[in-house]
């Protein structure tokens, strides 16, 4: 056999260790893309003018790993040391998108047969499915157990194939997302070296898949069975590290780490050609159309082998299989039968050939049709959900050659490559299903639902709590409403326009109304309803005129707004309505340009605008207000936020759908209050609910993204910040509504509960803080409890503890807080003499030492007084009022012999002299005698050993987070109150 030489020449330098190079060419053979481990960039080589650069693409900021063009050649896609997998147009080399990123380095690229598709994997867990169309992620599919270095998608469009480091290969169904077969050990396994990896390809036809084996061959294994068919051995002396077939599945070329590539005819099983390299070849590519091969070896050389096949033997581009010849025009590779599915941005490919349910594997699975009709491209739509519709999208029917033609040029031009705004949806919705029940809204209250028959619609409402009010009779809908809202007043109603004659209806619908004929119905020449929404007296719809349109529960027509961008959605409340809007196209990185409006419509002003901040890469999926009357959204990356008015108005991220997560669940949102997100549990590949069974409920905790804590008390510190964030939610809300002169009684017991829980959770974490040798952060803690028995409580966990400088620290915090208490107090004197009424009240009432004013958030000294009356006093007796007047005398005394300082030190002794000693903190009428109990403590608790303290430190926790903040329901007992 005569052995041929190959000229190689250097595309990338590469330093003294080996790289992994990648090697590829498109469609035409017009041009050789390279890239190397070592280096950033990407060359695109013209094989024909050897003289001539290369085009270089430098966007990554490590090493290229990964290289896969599209099926026709208009888009290349990289991966990278740097976690980014891009796109970029092909041949031109212009950059579009980082489409996707991981944690790790990426390892392998494939697109689908329609290009629709690209699986990326590499040194994290999982691979991930991508629709190139909007770049969402369409499936993560999780089970090797080592780095995935091979990925190749089955050319029947029916399964997907992938190995790892350690030799395992997995059959994954793409209609299900599910592993058909795992064969555990049957490649080399290629421990740390990244230069060497594992690959597997299927053979043009789609019938075999080959795999690397163990003796140093290629094992060849059946398509629906896995089983084992035959094998490729030969002179290879060490294990194969790459392969490639010919275009028409002929045959096969195999390169070893002993810097051989071989030629073999696969049919007859016999290698027919060799050739020797000074070093290892890492990758190659048949030429599509020719007798040639295109290697490179490790050090970045490549080369072209020339007339691979002998000329006697079958030319290797010679009866290639019909499904590598199947062409489009489109940016990615279209056929016919996925054209509406690729123009609507789900993804077209996945489980294209198999699109009813999924069957159990076989030992000979029936090869199935690539016809798919019109319900079944509706099903896989609806199913994958990535791309919200409010009608599904109807397949193309086909023509004659002249009319698909057209078609084609029209679809080229649909296509040009850029990330697509989101469409406009309403929150609490579901896509229609063909003959099925679905969601016009879902939300806290109820849903309205609806099922299309010939030629009208059947709505039914329905209320989570039957006893809401009589049953809302179903209706018929002969406007084919697609979009509803909800609230306990009345539902609205409207739908897109449907040529010139059928206009967009808005319609409103009151549930109680003391007049007859109280439905009302608008309608729009010219534009659609976009999106509705509700308050308490007012309706609102959004156009595709950008206009907001505002209307009374009656029908009249109040205000007609512009906004500045397409609507995305809107929600309502009360007297507020927020609404989306887009603020520009996407960018690059596929990010939503969002911005959100939020209005008070009684007073018709604008509360707040700003932007909608989004996940990187996702998309809004749910927006609306929580039961405190917080707005929030959540998007498709899992991630729920909630708009608070603090640092001037931003966007708390409260809840992440990865970490709650279990495998194979979705979360579809249905609302949530203070403390629980109230959502429904969708299985795998589900993203939405059916109608029937009708959906659970299912209440997750909101939670903070925190940091892993040296503290190890993530659950503590999350408490801790939804704490704050709750009492400074209901403090607005207070100085909002005494702002409008009406009652906060009951918002001021909802804000004494939050601080009595904030401060069981803070002297939680003064516990935690103290076990942990934190005693910085311990004092920090302190200084942010609310009342001043947690105070003392603290003092005495510190001595319990052995912990007396802290104690002491401790006592200084209580100090500084009675100095500040005594300030206020004589102001408040001061101020007395010049206000009647405020000297009325002081002898109305004995003063009672409030909180300290140096908290992180206000207090409230009512509540205070409350607490020390319920605790020390239940209600006041015949004593306490002749009490309060003898101290009210001495007030008065002393303001004629001694001076304000005087009235101060009576009114504070007074005070604390009336202070019942049931409270065990309670003993400390001044510093001194603190010291004095915290010396008695101290050696109370000393010993041999630590076990007493321990178990004192727990008692005192005990007794403060189990007893101190515990009250009567009512806890101001204002019926006593004078």
């Amino acid at each position: 056999m005569k052995i041929k030489s190959v000229k190689l020449r250097e595309a990338h330098e590469v330093s003294s260790n080996a790289s992994f190079c990648s090697i590829l060419w498109d469609l035409q053979a017009h041009h050789l893309v390279t890239a190397s481990s070592s280096q950033p960039s990407i060359s695109i080589h013209d094989p024909l003018l050897h003289s001539s650069p290369p085009r270089v693409l430098r966007h990554h900021r490590d090493g290229v790993t990964a290289l896969a063009v599209s099926p026709n050649s208009t888009c290349l896609a990289s991966g990278s040391i740097d976690h980014s997998v891009k796109l970029y147009k092909f041949p031109g080399g212009e950059f579009e998108t980082n489409i996707t990123r991981f944690t790790l380095p990426i390892r392998a690229l494939s697109f689908n047969k329609s290009g629709s598709m690209l699986a990326a994997a590499g040194d994290d867990e999982g691979i991930k499915l991508i629709n190139t169309i909007d770049g969402s992620i369409a499936r993560v599919l999780k089970g090797h157990r080592g780095p995935v270095t091979g990925l190749a998608f089955d050319p029947n469009g029916e399964y997907l194939a992938s190995i790892d480091s350690i030799g395992t290969v997995i059959y994954w169904e793409l209609q299900s997302g599910r592993t058909l077969y795992t064969l555990n050990g049957v490649a080399p396994d290629t421990g740390s070296d990244t230069s060497v990896l594992n690959v597997l390809s299927w053979s043009p036809d789609g019938e075999t898949l080959a795999v690397p084996g163990m003796k140093n061959d290629i094992v060849m294994y059946d398509r629906d069975t896995a089983e084992k068919l035959f094998t490729l051995r030969g002179d290879h002396m060490q294990p194969i590290c790459f392969m490639s077939w010919s275009p028409n599945g002929r045959y096969m070329a195999t390169s070893s780490l002993d810097k051989q590539v071989l030629i073999w005819d696969v049919k007859r099983k016999q290698d027919i050609d060799r050739q020797n390299f000074d070093e290892r070849i890492c990758c190659m590519a048949w030429k599509p159309i020719g007798n040639a091969l295109a290697v490179i070896d490790v050090m970045g050389k490549y080369g072209v082998w020339e007339s691979v096949v002998p000329s006697s033997m079958k030319s290797p581009t010679e009866d290639i299989p019909n499904s590598q010849t199947r062409n489009s025009n489109g940016l990615l590779f279209f056929d016919e039968e996925d054209q509406d599915l690729s123009m609507s941005g789900s993804l077209s490919d996945l489980g294209e050939d198999s699109h009813g349910e999924s069957e159990p594997p076989s030992r000979k699975r029936l090869r199935k049709q690539s016809v798919i009709d019109d319900d079944q491209h509706e099903d896989v739509y609806d199913e994958l959900n990535l791309v919200r519709k409010t009608e599904p999208q109807r397949k193309v029917p086909r023509v004659n050659k002249e009319n698909s033609d057209k078609d084609k040029d029209a679809l080229k031009a649909m296509m040009a490559f850029r990330p697509k705004m989101q469409e406009a949806f309403q929150p609490g919705s579901t896509p229609p299903h063909p003959g099925k029940r679905h969601f016009l809204c879902y939300n806290m209250l109820g849903s309205i639902t609806t099922i299309k028959h010939d030629e009208y619609s059947h709505i039914e409402i329905d209320f989570h709590d039957t006893s809401m009010g009589p049953r809302v009779p179903p209706m018929t809908d002969h406007y084919g409403f697609t979009m509803a809202s909800l609230n306990e007043n009345g539902s609205v109603f409207a739908n897109p326009r449907k040529g010139e004659k059928n206009m967009s209806t808005l319609m409103y619908r009151p549930f109680r109304s003391w007049a007859n004929n109280s439905e009302w119905y608008m309608r729009f020449e010219g534009e659609e309803v976009k999106a509705v929404a509700l308050g308490s007296t007012w309706v609102a719809a959004v156009t595709s005129l950008n206009f907001l349109r505002i209307f009374t529960n009656g029908g009249l027509q109040k205000h007609i707004l512009s906004l500045n961008g397409p609507v995305v959605t809107a929600a309502g409340i009360s007297n507020e309505l927020a609404i989306v809007t887009h603020v520009s196209d996407c960018l690059p990185s596929n990010e939503q340009m969002l911005e959100f409006t939020l209005f008070n419509i009684s007073k018709g002003t604008q509360v707040f605008k700003g932007r909608l901040p989004l996940t990187p890469g996702s998309y809004l999926t749910w927006f609306g207000f929580s039961e405190e009357g917080q707005i929030t959204s959540y998007d498709s990356k899992g991630i729920l936020r909630v708009f608070t008015s603090q640092y001037g108005g931003t966007w708390l991220p409260l809840f992440s759908a990865s970490k709650e997560r279990k495998s194979g669940e979705n979360y579809w949102v249905v609302g949530l209050n203070a403390s629980k997100l109230f959502c429904v549990v969708c299985k795998n590949p589900d993203t939405f609910p059916q109608v029937l069974p009708k959906p659970v409920l299912t209440l997750l905790n909101l939670s903070f993204p925190l940091a892993s804590s040296d503290l190890g008390e993530e659950a503590l510190e999350n408490e801790f910040m939804v704490n704050n964030l709750n009492l400074s939610q209901i403090q607005n809300r207070i100085e909002v509504t005494a702002g409008e002169g009406l009652d906060t009684s009951s918002l001021d017991d909802e804000a004494f509960d939050i601080e009595a829980a904030q401060d069981r959770c803070i002297f939680r974490l003064i516990a935690s803080c103290c076990n942990s040798d934190k005693l910085v952060r311990a004092i920090e803690l302190v200084k942010l409890l609310s009342i001043e028995k947690s105070v003392r409580g603290a003092i005495q966990l510190a001595t319990a503890l052995k912990l007396p400088i802290l104690a002491e620290r401790f006592n200084d915090i209580l100090e500084e807080r009675l100095r500040n208490k005594a300030e206020v107090s004589n102001t408040t004197t001061l101020g007395s003499k010049h206000d009647p009424a405020t000297k009325r009240s002081e002898t109305s009432e004995p003063i009672v030492s409030s909180s300290s004013a140096k908290l992180s958030a206000p207090l409230f000294t009512k509540k205070v007084k409350s607490l020390d009356r319920v605790k020390f006093g239940k209600q006041k007796t015949d004593s306490d009022q002749s009490r309060n007047l003898a101290d009210s005398k001495e007030v008065k005394d002393a303001e004629k012999n001694g001076g304000s300082s005087h009235v101060s030190s009576v009114k504070e002794v007074k005070n604390l002299e009336t202070r019942c000693p049931s409270n065990p903190f309670s003993k400390l009428p001044n510093i001194q005698e603190g010291k004095k109990v915290e010396e008695a403590t101290r050696s109370q608790f000393e010993g041999p050993s630590n076990k007493s303290s321990n178990e004192e430190a727990k008692k005192v926790v005990g007794e403060i987070t189990g007893k101190q903040c515990q009250r009567p329901s009512n806890p101001f007992l204002k019926s006593t109150v004078k």
